[in-house]
């Protein structure tokens, strides 16, 4: 991988993420500032995982069959960009959910576009991938810095306003004119038949007989649901319990993952697949833990602690399973294995699990106070179960090198 490959890559992925981290993270707090209810949150946050369902079905019938994907990733973020800065104006519930629904319907296929371009580019995605990766990590810190620190200082409470969808509208519009300039990653299945089931990964339900995929596969899935109440309430929590300068103080979570990011290559080899996945699943329940038990008074430090955990919970298990699905999977279904997975986590996962958060949510809410004890004490129980299953059931494995592989 040359350093103009390396330098392209890293931009990319750098503003693929601000645009996330720039509207995700503070989402939750704004709509509840405008009157949404627990459930409607959730529901808002729940059209995130929509769009990662419909995602592979654009990529595999339109990116992968006529278009280069740096021309379609170009496209969805300047339409993405209109729409989100359309949205960030609207006030009514069922609007606001609508135009988010159809943002995410742009902006969740440019992931995978994302991940196709970088993958296209390496040689070696156990050890190059993370360099490339880090950089959208550094990107979403960048985003949660930039509303704190600028932002803050010219809008009062700005984590409860829409202006950070203002900064993810306008980061989309950069990456969309950027794009024009990536390396060209041209359509893998142009003039082929392409199914529907080819998109959605059924292809790779061959690997299903594996028993260490399937437990894989299905755990994946499981442990997806209880992750989603953080995505959609920590910085609701944090800003109820509080917290000051909430978004620059959860980029902490982001900081760590960029450290663990560069050092997975090491813990690869020292740990393998499964211990790595494991770390990762108690590390939610650990998290989880400490939001239930910490306080912005003396035990102020639990709370900062189960921020940091941020880059175990986050690069142990997705990046993991990213990579180990890469290996696992032959060349001529690898594709579609990384759809099926990202289907069940992105999709399925953390469709049921948004949805759940939500009606918990509302379930433990009294007189406007909600009962955060309680609210993370649930997912924290459900993730721990899982990871015993897992742990139970699943054969470790190492990760050989194409190149080992090759040979």
């Amino acid at each position: 991988m040359n350093r103009k490959i390396y330098s392209q890559l890293s931009i990319m992925m750098f503003l693929q993420i601000f645009i996330w981290g720039a509207w995700f993270v503070t989402l939750g707090s704004y709509l509840n500032e405008i009157g949404f209810s627990g459930t409607e949150i959730g529901t808002a946050y729940l059209t995130n995982n929509i769009g990662a369902i419909i995602a592979p079905l654009f990529v595999g019938l339109i990116a992968d069959r006529f278009f280069p994907a740096e021309k379609v990733m170009a496209v969805l973020h300047l339409v993405g960009a209109a729409v989100l800065y359309n949205v960030s104006d609207i006030q009514g519930t069922d609007d606001i959910i609508l135009g988010l629904l159809i943002y995410n319907a742009c902006y969740m296929p440019t992931m995978a576009l994302a991940n196709s371009i970088s993958f296209y580019q390496l040689d070696e995605p156990d050890a190059q991938f993370p360099r490339i990766r880090v950089w959208g990590t550094i990107g979403w810190i960048v985003a949660g810095l930039i509303i704190t620190f600028v932002l803050g200082t010219q809008v009062e409470n700005v984590e409860a306003t829409s202006v950070p969808m203002k900064l993810a509208a306008i980061g989309s519009v950069l990456l969309g004119l950027y794009s024009f300039t990536l390396p060209n990653t041209p359509p893998k299945s142009k003039g082929k038949k392409v199914t529907v089931g080819d998109v959605f990964g059924f292809e790779s339900f061959a690997l299903m007989k594996d028993r260490s995929f399937a437990i894989f596969a299905i755990s994946s899935l499981l442990i997806s649901i209880p992750l989603a109440f953080y995505y959609s309430f920590a910085n609701l929590y944090l800003n109820e319990i509080g917290m000051e300068g909430v978004a620059a103080k959860m980029t902490m979570g982001q900081m760590s993952e960029a450290v663990f990011l560069v050092i997975m290559p090491f813990f690869f080899r020292k740990l393998g697949v499964k211990w790595m996945l494991l770390v990762g699943m108690f590390a939610w329940v650990v998290r989880y833990g400490l939001f239930a038990t910490g306080d912005m008074e003396s035990l102020a430090a639990l709370v900062y602690l189960g921020i940091v955990l941020h880059g175990v919970c986050y690069d142990f298990f997705f990046v993991t399973g990213h990579i180990y699905v890469d290996h696992k999977a032959g060349p001529e279904i690898r594709s579609s294995a990384q759809s099926f997975i990202a289907i069940l986590t992105y999709g399925v996962g953390l469709a049921i699990g948004t949805a759940t958060s939500g009606r918990v949510v509302d379930a433990f809410t009294a007189d406007g106070v909600r009962d955060w004890t309680t609210i993370w004490m649930i997912p924290a129980v459900f993730a721990f179960a899982i990871a015993l299953l897992f742990m139970a059931t699943f054969k470790n494995v190492k990760l050989e090198s194409k190149k080992e592989m090759a040979d």
